[in-house]
Order: C-alpha cells, then sequence, then structure tokens
C-alpha cells in the first residue's frame, strides 16, 4: 500500500454502501479521523465499532491505531489540491471546474496503486512477441480500443481494431497460442466482449485485459488486467474517468514499447508520420 488516501479511492467500488459511507468521511474528515477514538469514529459515521472494523479489515488493517497513525503520516504528504470533495448542486461554475479537474489528478496517481510495473514489463513483452494483436472494445470502449490500435499499429506491430461483435467472434475463432487480445470494457461484463474472448482462450490466445474492476468477468479470464477504477462520484460517472485513465495506460504502454523496440520503433513511427503527411495539404 503506497498512500492511504489512494488506497481507498482504488478500493472504493469493493465497499459496500455503509463502508462506502465511511470512506467518504474518512476522505473529507482525515484531519479529525486522525483524533477520534474508534467509538467517537463510529458514531460520525452513523454506524458501529464491528461495521468500523470490518471496514478495516477490507482495507489491510488489523488495528484501529495503526489506520489512525497512517492517517496522520499520509495527510501531511497531502498536497491541498489533492483534498476529496464531492460535487454539489450548488457549486459554481469555478467550483465544478476545480473538483472536475482535482477528482482526475487524483484518479490518475491512483494508477501508482492499480497497476504495477512487472505487469507492464510482461504485458509489452507479449505484445512484442505476438504474431497478431487484436484490440476489442464495444460501445464507449471502442474509442479506447481504436486509440491503443493506431497507436500501436505505428510502431509496426501485426494489430486489428474491432468493434462488431461478429467480426471480433470470426478474428478470435483463428487466434493461436501466439495470439494476444487486448479487450477494453469498464465493467468487464460486457457480453459481446466475453463471448469473443471465450473463443480465444480455447485457442491458448493471451488475453489482456483493460478493464475498471478486478472481480470482473472479463479479468478473470484475462492472464493480464490493466486496472483503470476511479471513484464515482453523485454528478460524475466513474466510467468518465475512468476513459481518461484508460488512455493514460495505453500511453504508458506505447511510451515502453518504443524504448522496448528502440530505434526499429522510432523508424516506424517516422514512416507512419510521412505516410499521413502525404495526404495533407
Amino acid at each position: 500500500m503506497n498512500n492511504l488516501f489512494s488506497h481507498i479511492r482504488t478500493k472504493y467500488h469493493t465497499l459496500s454502501p455503509t463502508q462506502k459511507q465511511i470512506a467518504d468521511f474518512v476522505l473529507k474528515n482525515s484531519e479529525e479521523v486522525m483524533l477520534l477514538s474508534i467509538s467517537d469514529f463510529a458514531e460520525r459515521c452513523n454506524t458501529s465499532e464491528t461495521t468500523i472494523l470490518r471496514f478495516l479489515r477490507k482495507l489491510g488493517f488489523d488495528s484501529y491505531q495503526v489506520f489512525r497513525v497512517r492517517i496522520a503520516q499520509d495527510a501531511s504528504n497531502q498536497p491541498a489540491q489533492a483534498i476529496y470533495e464531492e460535487i454539489q448542486a450548488n457549486d459554481s461554475l469555478e467550483q465544478i471546474r476545480q473538483k472536475v479537474i482535482t477528482s482526475t489528478v487524483n484518479s490518475i496517481q491512483d494508477l501508482n496503486n492499480l497497476i504495477s510495473t512487472e505487469t507492464i514489463e510482461r504485458v509489452c513483452e507479449l505484445m512484442i512477441n505476438a504474431d497478431q494483436i487484436l484490440f476489442f472494445g464495444v460501445g464507449a470502449s471502442s474509442a479506447i480500443a481504436m486509440d491503443a490500435f493506431h497507436k500501436f499499429i505505428r510502431l509496426g506491430l501485426k494489430a486489428a481494431y474491432l468493434s462488431d461483435t461478429h467480426y471480433m467472434s470470426i478474428a478470435c475463432n483463428n487466434t493461436t497460442c501466439n495470439s494476444v487480445v487486448f479487450a477494453v470494457s469498464h465493467s468487464g461484463e460486457s457480453r459481446d466482449i466475453l463471448d469473443a474472448v471465450d473463443l480465444a482462450k480455447d485457442n491458448k490466445a493471451n488475453i489482456i485485459a483493460l478493464t475498471s474492476y478486478a472481480h470482473s468477468s472479463l479479468a478473470k479470464r484475462a492472464q493480464y488486467s490493466l486496472l483503470s477504477s476511479s471513484n464515482e462520484t453523485k454528478y460524475r460517472s466513474d466510467a468518465m474517468v475512468s476513459r481518461i485513465l484508460q488512455l493514460v495506460i495505453v500511453d504508458i504502454l506505447y511510451v515502453t514499447l518504443v524504448l522496448k523496440l528502440g530505434q526499429s520503433a522510432v523508424e516506424s513511427v517516422n514512416r507512419a508520420r510521412l505516410a499521413v503527411a502525404k495526404k495533407k495539404v
């Protein structure tokens, strides 16, 4: 666990409604929480001490005192602009602007807790050694899949982008153990994506999931999951922030691949630029 507040935000989706209420209180009132006894803390959250302890165990803490010490340590390192604030119905346009920006910045920083360098390393190795990389996404996720395809095909990788469910099934039916399916689904529960992935798994293809939920059906089917979890708020869907995080993850993979491929990647990118430049006046 790196930063406690980041850890809470990235665990937010796994919490029960009551635990989310506790998490919201901690994120908004960290300086107060570090001074409260567990009974006072439970009273401020309108819940019981037992529920507080269950919440702490969900975060990996066995002791309330250790939790308070950790809050004190991380609160002192928390920049002023990183304070958690929910958007309210009566907020001014300036307040909305600042809160949306702050929420997005916090979510991007939370990626440090969601994706390890080891996972990035292994995903990139799979992509470099693949005979083909199939980028899948439907609905809003198709835009992310297309962005990834656009970036990686510039590196000279053998890639294809598909959003039509029939085409995805046909392509997956022809995969091999040297194929990589890069499936994008915010929920990880899109039946169209899961059906195609199952076909690819039958052929021993490698599955990479770009999703927001670690325990989703898609994540369970994948060798590697790139998580884009974010904190859902009343006026801003978690899918909105996750879309931004997914683009950041794609960029991390792209830059890593450029460095791994070295001069051949640079030359491929330059050739792609020239090819596109010829289409411009």
